[in-house]
């Protein structure tokens, strides 16, 4: 599955900066590049062994802003005292003087505080003196900020206009990226490496200085340094090593005007690289502060959640100064998505003293340094089962979807549909895309048999079916499963009553149950019959649901609990479909980023339950669990895009959409083109105006490619690999029974990658 590869990414032993060992994630799984995945790497001379970082934020148990200093770009203070600053990218020709001032001018009136442009040469830094002024004449001082890569020259020309300057440590000294393995046989060695960037970077602080400028020390994942890759692996560590490097030069010479961001186009990546800087920020005193953003999100939902699981999760742990939302959109539509994660960091910690404290816990279990999914029992099988109770919850994440009687009795072939279910002669089917399981909090009339026999259809699909205890003791349903709180269980000394035709309970906790209570749930001594077959985590209104989530967990790892856990969001009506998409990723993703849960179910009062299937499935796939759909990298666009990027992207994902377990990767440039495309299994890459290049992988393939004839030989390369399986037509809804289930089994057959 493709959560193994981030595991090998991730499980690395986290070093101090003086002394480590890289463990190799090994195989076809690895992150690891080059050298470092075969030689697993030299531990540090020092001989000093690795120190444990501990702390990467100022309270794991409520939100609380990490304090930094102040730093100023232009008239835009950059820091905790400070709101959390937008901003976004043009995606306009630099040289384009006037297409470029009008594309910032929108950009500020849709409210950024910083914008970003993308500078590739001599020409373009000509063009950014002739930008800043036109803006400047116009009654525009939005700060800008110039995008450097390859070429320190241009950044020290491009620093007399700009108010920042952005530095990728990745190939500021290297320049363009080749991949090429290099080998250091001691650390003194790979010091020397070190010589050659102060001699690029310093006179670029030294203008900085002179000019009152800012700069970003802008790690990304997809564009490590051979020199970094070689010695640190493609990890996170790597990211973190990478920046440091260039904030012990700032510091040598008396420059503190600067930001780090640790961008990758994973989240559970970005998450761990900002939590490892935040620790090293720790450990060396140092108060900079951070940019946030999850790079080649992609467009729509799925990008939206992308962004919401790694910026929200940071943002609850207090951590983020300035943000982008990278969508494959225009730049000003960035900027409400951007606004509205800022908003919900600010929320989290103005709750602060206001809304219910979350149940004093310490924290023991969870490892923020490492990825690795505990391990968590299905349901089984059991003697006297009448119904096949395996398919209540998946291997690789579960849905659980809301439903009410109503939408059974009326119109239950909707409602099969709006599951996720396939039909074959009107008849229900679990497909690659399915909910798991429906939960009703009112069991149907018993005279209802519309609703009884849409329920007894869905079981007989595999599709499980949880009620609400209290409603299945005035009207029974045979086969369902029990849904108690747990509070009231553990009141009536923790072993529930099974209403008659039930054999399998699940239990809601509320996050502020006491430890007796968790202790008793999750206690390693229950007999089969007598543990939850799963847990739903519904946090109590007023509860901090990351942070009794997290209290949760923590018994949950204590107790070596093998119960899985499903998160359960209610959201109120009327949030709107970007609000809700935003804060559902945020909240929920806050945990599986630590991989604290098996599975998701949201519902809000006017959400339909096709969109909640459908945004509980992104959930799971932007947090790297279970795998529905193609998974689409593509970059935001800048100025140095060679091709229509959401023409071409969506031209793509109309084509290679439905390929669950696919990851194909759309990439304007080669900045971080190849790099990002880590966990892709197609690359589409534009290297000159009309050609593209495609990828298997990170290898290049195909080379200059016809623009007009390119997405063809991408289906044929997918085609070639094994990869490809024809679209389902619209017929296949009044296909017979076994014609469909085939049709399912040959769609399943590519979730794994």
């Amino acid at each position: 599955m493709r959560s193994a590869i981030f595991v090998a990414c991730c499980l690395a032993t986290l070093p101090s900066a003086k002394g480590y060992s890289l463990k190799s994630g090994g195989g076809s799984g690895s992150l690891l590049r080059g050298g470092a995945r075969r030689r697993a790497l030299t531990t540090r001379e020092s001989g000093e062994a690795a120190e444990k970082l501990t702390k990467y934020c100022e309270d794991v148990r409520k939100t609380k802003r990490w304090p930094t200093q102040t730093v100023w770009v232009g008239n835009v203070p950059i820091g905790s005292e400070h709101p959390i600053a937008l901003q976004t990218m043009t995606t306009s020709d630099t040289k384009d003087v006037q297409g470029s001032i009008d594309q910032v001018m929108r950009i500020a009136d849709a409210g950024a505080n910083l914008c970003r442009l993308t500078v590739q040469g001599y020409k373009e830094a000509e063009a950014c003196m002739k930008i800043r002024e036109g803006l400047f004449q116009k009654g525009y001082d939005i700060p800008l900020v110039a995008d450097i890569h390859f070429n320190p020259k241009v950044a020290l020309l491009v620093a007399d206009a700009f108010e920042k300057v952005r530095v990728n440590p990745g190939n500021f000294a290297d320049g363009v990226k080749k991949f090429e393995e290099q080998v250091f046989d001691t650390w003194d060695d790979f010091k020397k490496g070190r010589e050659r960037i102060e001699e690029l970077f310093v006179p670029l602080l030294e203008r900085c200085k002179q000019n009152k400028r800012a700069i970003r020390i802008g790690t990304n994942h997809g564009s490590l340094s051979a020199r970094i890759l070689s010695f640190y692996g493609d990890t996170p560590r790597g990211m973190v090593e990478s920046a440091k490097e260039f904030a012990e030069i700032c510091r040598q010479n008396d420059f503190h005007n600067f930001i780090f961001s640790m961008k990758a186009s994973n989240p559970i990546v970005m998450s761990q690289a900002y939590r490892l800087l935040m620790a090293e920020q720790y450990k060396e005193g140092w108060r900079y502060p951070v940019h946030l953003g999850v790079t080649e999100a992609g467009e729509g939902e799925d990008g939206r959640i992308k962004s919401a699981i790694g910026i929200g999760s940071l943002l609850q742990d207090g951590i983020g100064d300035t943000i982008r939302v990278s969508l494959t959109e225009d730049p000003w539509y960035e900027l409400e998505p951007c606004r509205t994660l800022a908003n919900f960091g600010k929320a989290k910690v103005a709750a602060e003293g206001v809304t219910m404290e979350t149940p004093s816990f310490e924290e023991t279990a969870r490892d923020f340094t490492t990825f690795s999914r505990r391990e968590a029992d299905l349901p089984k099988q059991r003697e006297g089962d009448t119904v096949d109770f395996r398919g209540l919850l998946h291997r690789d994440g579960s849905v659980l979807a809301k439903v009410k009687v109503e939408d059974l009795s009326k119109n239950p072939e909707s409602l099969y549909r709006a599951l996720g279910c396939k039909l074959a002669i009107g008849m229900p089917f679990k497909d690659i895309a399915t909910a798991d399981s429906v939960v009703l909090d009112q069991s149907p009339e018993v005279e209802d048999a519309s609703a009884r026999l849409a329920l007894r259809r869905l079981q007989e699909a595999n599709v499980g079916v949880v009620v609400d205890a209290k409603t299945l003791a005035e009207r029974p349903v045979p086969n369902a499963v029990a849904l108690f709180d747990w509070s009231d269980v553990a009141a009536a000394g923790g072993k529930p009553q099974l209403p008659a035709g039930c054999s399998r309970f699940a239990v809601t906790l509320r996050g502020d149950e006491s430890d007796a209570e968790l202790s008793s749930l999750f206690s390693s001594e229950k007999n089969e019959e007598e543990r939850p077959e799963f847990v739903i985590y519904q946090s109590r209104e007023g509860l901090s649901r990351l942070h009794a989530g997290r209290r949760i967990f923590e018994a949950v790892l204590k107790s070596g609990s093998r119960i899985p856990v499903i998160h359960r969001l209610v959201l109120p009506e009327g949030m709107g479909t970007d609000l809700l998409t935003l804060t559902a990723g945020a909240e929920i993703g806050g945990l599986l980023v630590d991989t604290l849960g098996e599975g998701v179910m949201v519902e809000a009062g006017d959400l339909m339950v096709e969109d909640a299937v459908r945004m509980s499935f992104n959930i799971l796939q932007g947090s790297r669990m279970r795998n529905t759909k193609t998974e689409f990298i593509s970059c935001p666009s800048c100025g140095r895009t060679l091709f229509d990027l959401q023409e071409v992207t969506e031209q793509i994902r109309q084509r290679t959409g439905h390929l669950p377990g696919v990851a194909v990767a759309v990439m304007g440039c080669i900045v971080n083109g190849p790099g990002e495309m880590a966990d892709a299994d197609f690359g589409y890459v534009g290297t000159t105006p009309g050609k593209i290049d495609l990828y298997v992988g990170k290898k290049v393939v195909k080379r200059s490619v016809p623009e007009a004839v390119a997405r063809d030989e991408l289906v044929e390369l997918i085609k070639a690999h094994g990869k490809w399986v024809d679209p389902p037509s619209e017929e296949e809804e009044g296909e017979g029974e076994g014609e469909a289930t085939a049709k399912k089994e040959e769609l399943s057959g590519v979730t794994v990658a």
